[in-house]
Protein backbone atom coordinates (compact mmCIF):
# COMPACT_ATOMS: atom_id res chain seq x y z
CA UNK A 1 0.00 0.00 0.00
CA UNK A 2 2.78 2.06 0.74
CA UNK A 3 4.07 1.75 -2.71
CA UNK A 4 0.90 2.62 -4.27
CA UNK A 5 0.32 5.58 -2.20
CA UNK A 6 4.24 7.03 -3.07
CA UNK A 7 4.08 6.49 -6.48
CA UNK A 8 0.16 5.62 -8.05
CA UNK A 9 -0.92 5.69 -10.08
CA UNK A 10 1.39 2.82 -10.64
CA UNK A 11 1.10 -0.82 -12.30
CA UNK A 12 0.52 -4.02 -11.13
CA UNK A 13 4.20 -5.01 -12.55
CA UNK A 14 6.13 -1.83 -11.44
CA UNK A 15 5.28 -2.69 -7.82
CA UNK A 16 6.25 -6.40 -8.41
CA UNK A 17 9.64 -5.00 -9.52
CA UNK A 18 9.97 -3.24 -6.52
CA UNK A 19 9.14 -6.01 -4.45
CA UNK A 20 11.29 -7.65 -6.27
CA UNK A 21 8.66 -10.16 -7.17
CA UNK A 22 6.76 -11.47 -9.85
CA UNK A 23 3.30 -9.95 -10.89
CA UNK A 24 1.26 -13.19 -10.35
CA UNK A 25 2.82 -13.31 -6.85
CA UNK A 26 1.54 -10.46 -6.41
CA UNK A 27 -1.73 -10.51 -8.09
CA UNK A 28 -3.85 -11.96 -4.68
CA UNK A 29 -2.68 -9.23 -2.63
CA UNK A 30 -3.69 -6.61 -4.93
CA UNK A 31 -7.01 -8.45 -5.46
CA UNK A 32 -7.73 -8.24 -1.52
CA UNK A 33 -6.67 -4.80 -0.82
CA UNK A 34 -9.00 -3.76 -3.69
CA UNK A 35 -11.90 -5.70 -2.88
CA UNK A 36 -11.59 -4.66 0.61
CA UNK A 37 -11.57 -0.76 -0.59
CA UNK A 38 -8.11 0.58 -0.04
CA UNK A 39 -7.03 0.14 -3.70
CA UNK A 40 -8.57 0.97 -6.42
CA UNK A 41 -7.84 -0.35 -10.11
CA UNK A 42 -8.32 1.28 -13.65
CA UNK A 43 -7.18 -0.19 -16.99
CA UNK A 44 -3.98 0.92 -18.39
CA UNK A 45 -4.04 3.62 -15.70
CA UNK A 46 -2.80 0.98 -12.95
CA UNK A 47 -3.68 0.93 -9.02
CA UNK A 48 -3.97 3.90 -6.66
CA UNK A 49 -4.69 4.47 -2.94
CA UNK A 50 -8.18 5.25 -2.44
CA UNK A 51 -7.20 7.27 0.84
CA UNK A 52 -9.82 6.15 2.68
CA UNK A 53 -9.38 4.35 6.13
CA UNK A 54 -10.62 1.38 7.59
CA UNK A 55 -13.37 2.76 9.70
CA UNK A 56 -14.94 4.96 6.39
CA UNK A 57 -14.87 1.67 4.28
CA UNK A 58 -16.65 0.02 7.53
CA UNK A 59 -19.08 3.43 7.12
CA UNK A 60 -19.23 2.97 3.46
CA UNK A 61 -20.35 -0.93 3.64
CA UNK A 62 -22.99 -0.52 6.49
CA UNK A 63 -24.44 2.77 4.27
CA UNK A 64 -25.02 -0.10 1.39
CA UNK A 65 -26.95 -2.20 3.72
CA UNK A 66 -31.08 -2.61 2.79
CA UNK A 67 -33.93 -3.34 4.61
CA UNK A 68 -34.47 -5.89 2.37
CA UNK A 69 -31.71 -7.80 3.02
CA UNK A 70 -32.93 -7.91 7.00
CA UNK A 71 -36.33 -7.85 7.00
CA UNK A 72 -38.55 -10.09 8.71
CA UNK A 73 -42.08 -11.52 8.17
CA UNK A 74 -44.75 -9.63 9.82
CA UNK A 75 -46.97 -10.69 12.05
CA UNK A 76 -50.46 -8.56 11.67
CA UNK A 77 -53.91 -8.89 13.73
CA UNK A 78 -57.33 -7.38 12.44
CA UNK A 79 -58.25 -4.20 13.98
CA UNK A 80 -61.09 -5.95 15.25
CA UNK A 81 -59.46 -8.88 17.16
CA UNK A 82 -59.87 -8.32 20.89
CA UNK A 83 -56.53 -7.71 23.12
CA UNK A 84 -56.81 -10.70 24.94
CA UNK A 85 -56.30 -12.52 21.32
CA UNK A 86 -53.52 -9.70 20.05
CA UNK A 87 -51.86 -11.04 23.34
CA UNK A 88 -52.14 -14.33 22.83
CA UNK A 89 -51.21 -14.04 19.15
CA UNK A 90 -47.88 -12.26 20.44
CA UNK A 91 -47.05 -14.72 22.97
CA UNK A 92 -47.07 -17.35 20.35
CA UNK A 93 -45.65 -15.63 17.54
CA UNK A 94 -43.13 -14.26 20.52
CA UNK A 95 -42.51 -11.43 18.50
CA UNK A 96 -42.73 -7.98 20.48
CA UNK A 97 -44.99 -5.66 18.18
CA UNK A 98 -48.05 -6.66 15.62
CA UNK A 99 -49.10 -4.35 13.23
CA UNK A 100 -52.79 -3.68 13.15
CA UNK A 101 -54.61 -4.37 9.77
CA UNK A 102 -57.88 -3.52 8.32
CA UNK A 103 -60.12 -5.98 6.48
CA UNK A 104 -58.31 -4.49 2.97
CA UNK A 105 -55.16 -5.63 4.70
CA UNK A 106 -53.95 -2.16 4.86
CA UNK A 107 -51.98 -0.74 7.94
CA UNK A 108 -54.19 0.89 10.33
CA UNK A 109 -52.37 0.40 13.80
CA UNK A 110 -49.17 -1.06 15.84
CA UNK A 111 -49.45 -2.55 19.33
CA UNK A 112 -46.35 -2.53 21.42
CA UNK A 113 -46.25 -4.69 24.30
CA UNK A 114 -46.81 -1.72 26.62
CA UNK A 115 -50.11 -1.12 24.63
CA UNK A 116 -50.98 -4.31 25.60
CA UNK A 117 -49.56 -4.15 29.18
CA UNK A 118 -51.59 -0.84 29.66
CA UNK A 119 -55.48 -2.38 28.55
CA UNK A 120 -54.30 -5.12 30.76
CA UNK A 121 -54.63 -3.12 33.70
CA UNK A 122 -57.94 -2.77 35.50
CA UNK A 123 -60.37 -4.46 35.70
CA UNK A 124 -61.74 -4.09 31.83
CA UNK A 125 -62.79 -7.70 30.10
CA UNK A 126 -60.05 -8.01 27.46
CA UNK A 127 -61.89 -10.61 25.18
CA UNK A 128 -64.49 -7.50 25.44
CA UNK A 129 -62.14 -4.89 24.11
CA UNK A 130 -60.98 -4.24 19.91
CA UNK A 131 -57.33 -3.48 19.47
CA UNK A 132 -58.15 -0.34 17.50
CA UNK A 133 -59.23 0.95 20.83
CA UNK A 134 -55.74 0.73 22.28
CA UNK A 135 -53.46 0.64 19.08
CA UNK A 136 -51.45 3.57 17.78
CA UNK A 137 -52.97 4.75 14.75
CA UNK A 138 -51.77 6.65 11.19
CA UNK A 139 -50.31 9.38 10.99
CA UNK A 140 -48.23 8.42 14.55
CA UNK A 141 -47.04 5.07 12.53
CA UNK A 142 -43.38 5.33 11.55
CA UNK A 143 -43.16 3.16 8.80
CA UNK A 144 -40.03 1.84 6.40
CA UNK A 145 -39.22 0.90 3.09
CA UNK A 146 -37.81 -2.36 1.29
CA UNK A 147 -35.04 -0.01 -0.22
CA UNK A 148 -34.80 2.40 2.45
CA UNK A 149 -30.49 2.10 4.16
CA UNK A 150 -30.63 0.01 7.09
CA UNK A 151 -28.61 2.62 8.99
CA UNK A 152 -31.63 5.10 8.84
CA UNK A 153 -34.49 3.04 9.51
CA UNK A 154 -32.21 2.27 12.67
CA UNK A 155 -31.78 5.81 13.28
CA UNK A 156 -35.66 6.24 13.64
CA UNK A 157 -36.13 2.87 16.23
CA UNK A 158 -33.39 5.13 17.97
CA UNK A 159 -35.08 8.80 18.17
CA UNK A 160 -38.95 7.21 18.58
CA UNK A 161 -37.80 4.62 21.28
CA UNK A 162 -39.70 1.83 19.58
CA UNK A 163 -38.83 -2.18 19.08
CA UNK A 164 -40.21 -2.35 15.56
CA UNK A 165 -40.85 -0.60 12.20
CA UNK A 166 -43.77 -1.97 9.38
CA UNK A 167 -41.88 -2.58 6.34
CA UNK A 168 -44.46 -1.44 3.72
CA UNK A 169 -45.49 -0.73 0.10
CA UNK A 170 -47.83 1.75 -0.76
CA UNK A 171 -50.68 1.84 -3.01
CA UNK A 172 -54.03 3.80 -3.52
CA UNK A 173 -55.34 2.92 -1.03
CA UNK A 174 -52.96 2.78 1.63
CA UNK A 175 -49.79 1.03 3.04
CA UNK A 176 -49.93 -2.81 2.59
CA UNK A 177 -47.52 -4.32 5.23
CA UNK A 178 -44.64 -6.57 3.31
CA UNK A 179 -42.42 -6.91 6.22
CA UNK A 180 -40.91 -5.93 9.50
CA UNK A 181 -37.24 -4.45 11.08
CA UNK A 182 -36.46 -4.76 14.53
CA UNK A 183 -34.08 -4.07 17.14
CA UNK A 184 -33.21 -7.90 16.60
CA UNK A 185 -32.71 -7.20 12.84
CA UNK A 186 -30.40 -4.40 13.34
CA UNK A 187 -28.68 -6.89 15.58
CA UNK A 188 -28.23 -9.86 13.30
CA UNK A 189 -27.06 -7.05 10.69
CA UNK A 190 -24.05 -6.03 13.39
CA UNK A 191 -23.09 -9.42 14.10
CA UNK A 192 -22.67 -10.04 10.01
CA UNK A 193 -20.25 -7.27 9.90
CA UNK A 194 -18.48 -8.10 12.43
CA UNK A 195 -18.08 -12.02 10.74
CA UNK A 196 -17.76 -10.04 7.45
CA UNK A 197 -20.43 -11.71 6.17
CA UNK A 198 -22.04 -9.03 4.76
CA UNK A 199 -21.79 -7.63 0.73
Amino acid sequence: MQIVKDHGPITGESIAEKLNLTRATLRPDLAILTMAGYLEARPRVGYFYTGKTGSQLLADKIKKIKVADYQSIPVVVNENVSVYDAIVTMFLEDVGTLFVVDDESLLVGVLSRKDLLRASIGKQELTAIPVNIIMTRMPNIAVCYKDDPLIEVAERLIEKQIDAMPVVRKTEKGYEVIGRITKTNMTKAFVALAKDDLL
